[in-house]
């Protein structure tokens, strides 16, 4: 029998990471009763195991390299050490310090109600919840993903360690660190251990390191990981995880005293009760989702890392949001399909829209024209525009220092469907790293003035408004 209106949430939220707090948060916001479960801890993979504390310990890594490069600017740095307990306890403060605002108590205080325990879908409009069911208006599904394992022999007996495990389970700093997968977060990682002190080893069967971005930011990015002392393996898969090595296709071994595996994430879905609810599951594990975040049942939404939507923490926030605004107001957004990403490598690589080479005109800045990079000492790297026609910005690369950073302009510039005129005609503060795709726009609009048509009607111009002023 149906339980009582009173006994219905307006919306259940499965699972307390970035997408599912946000989602909650809007929902509590429009005055609806919420109730969000999760089965371990607020805050997701980004506050305990992601974005946090990996960017902590590149912080701590980078004043490491910088240290020992200080020498280039005429200041001797001498008798560099690395106690990584310290460094732990500086990770460690990271998250503790920004834990409150994805604390049940934050939630709480916003009028989410919050449950700690497992959930399971039990039907289309109910689910278990701690072993009592919960009957629901609209569901919000936000369990996130985790780190995945590859079948290789030997692999799960060498006691791997994964962007998940390796906060907690690596106390000391590895002597010898295996890195199996060269995306971002093996890049990543491997460069910052390498810069604290282990020698390190980064192992991809790709030809080529973050295989997702430019041959010039891949290109990059290695060297300067070699210069960071890792040794760069692609081209070669793992065969076998045997006596203490990871045994390579061209006969190669690679030994270590750890290993790091990351080779790609899947989403959380297993136990989730999917089948049961009608909510459609694709064969990567991944919720199938219409452009509104809707799955196969029309009362359950998805976002986040466990739709097949690109896994940031930025993207699971904006449809957490999107969500919950479509499913308790009846809307009809869509998602934003202008999605920056962000590499946190030294240099960084920053990219959004449209990539360069696919048949549309660039600008290009390559960073030794830009004041800031020189004066810095930091000239390699480049900022480049990809452009339509009609010279709107579609896309944008950047790979250098503050990357990041310099994407926002040109994510927005990207979706307000911007020119290069747009661009060049907004002041931009010198001398910044920003400058660059300054510069870029303004070339663009310059070649044009330059082309034999527009330059004779601008001479046309001039010599008419000559003539009347002389008169």
């Amino acid at each position: 029998m149906r339980s009582r209106g009173d006994d219905v949430v307006d919306l259940l939220v499965i699972g307390g990471g970035t997408a599912g707090m946000v989602g909650a948060r809007t929902a509590a916001g429009l005055g609806a009763r919420v109730l969000l479960v999760e089965r371990d801890r607020t805050g997701g993979d980004c506050l305990w195991t992601g974005c946090v504390p990996s960017k902590a310990l590149l912080a701590a890594a980078d004043a490491a390299a910088s240290a020992r490069a200080a020498g280039r600017f005429g200041v001797d740095v001498g008798g560099i050490t690395i106690d990584f307990g310290r460094v732990r306890k500086h990770l460690q403060a990271a998250i503790e310090t920004i834990r409150p605002v994805d604390s049940v108590e934050a939630l709480q205080a916003a009028g989410v109600a919050v449950e700690v325990a497992d959930a399971v879908l039990t039907g289309s409009d109910s689910a278990t919840v701690g072993g009592r069911t919960v009957r629901f208006r609209h569901a919000l599904l936000a369990t996130g993903a985790a780190p995945v394992l590859p079948p290789i022999d030997g692999l799960a007996d060498a006691d791997p360690l994964t962007s998940e495990t390796v906060w907690d389970d690596l106390t000391e700093l590895p002597a010898r660190l295996a890195v199996l997968g060269g995306g971002p977060i093996g890049c990543e990682l491997g460069q910052a251990f390498a810069r604290l002190g282990s020698a390190v080893t980064v192992v991809d069967a790709a030809d080529r390191l973050l295989p997702g971005e430019t041959e010039e930011a891949s290109g990059l990015v290695t060297a300067a990981l070699r210069r960071d002392g890792v040794t760069v393996r692609t081209g070669a898969g793992v065969t076998a995880v045997r006596d203490g090595a990871l045994q390579l296709a061209d006969g190669a071994a690679v030994p270590f005293d750890r290993l790091l595996v990351a080779v790609g994430r899947r989403a959380r879905t297993e136990r989730l009760g999917c089948a049961a609810a009608g909510v459609e599951v694709a064969d990567d594990g991944t919720v199938v989702v219409d452009g509104g975040l809707r799955t196969t049942n029309p009362r359950i939404w998805a976002a986040g890392d466990l739709t097949g939507h690109p896994q940031f923490t930025h993207t699971a926030g904006v449809h957490g949001s999107l969500a919950a605004g479509n499913a308790l107001l009846g809307l009809r957004r869509t998602v934003d399909p202008v999605v920056p990403r962000v590499t946190y490598t030294s240099p960084e690589v920053a990219s959004v829209g449209v990539p360069p080479g696919q048949g549309h005109s660039v600008r290009r800045v390559g960073h030794g024209h830009v004041d800031r990079a020189v004066a810095e000492g930091v000239t390699e790297g480049s900022t480049t525009l990809v452009l339509d026609r009609r010279r709107r910005i579609v896309g944008a690369a950047v790979v250098g220092p503050r990357a990041g950073e310099v994407l926002g302009e040109l994510t927005l510039a990207v979706r307000k469907r911007m020119t290069t005129t747009d661009v060049a005609g907004t002041t931009h503060a010198y001398p910044t790293y920003s400058s660059a795709a300054w510069d870029a726009a303004v070339d663009d609009v310059r070649s044009r003035l330059a082309g034999p048509v527009v330059r004779r009607v601008l001479r046309a111009v001039v010599r008419l408004r000559a003539q009347r002023s002389a008169r």
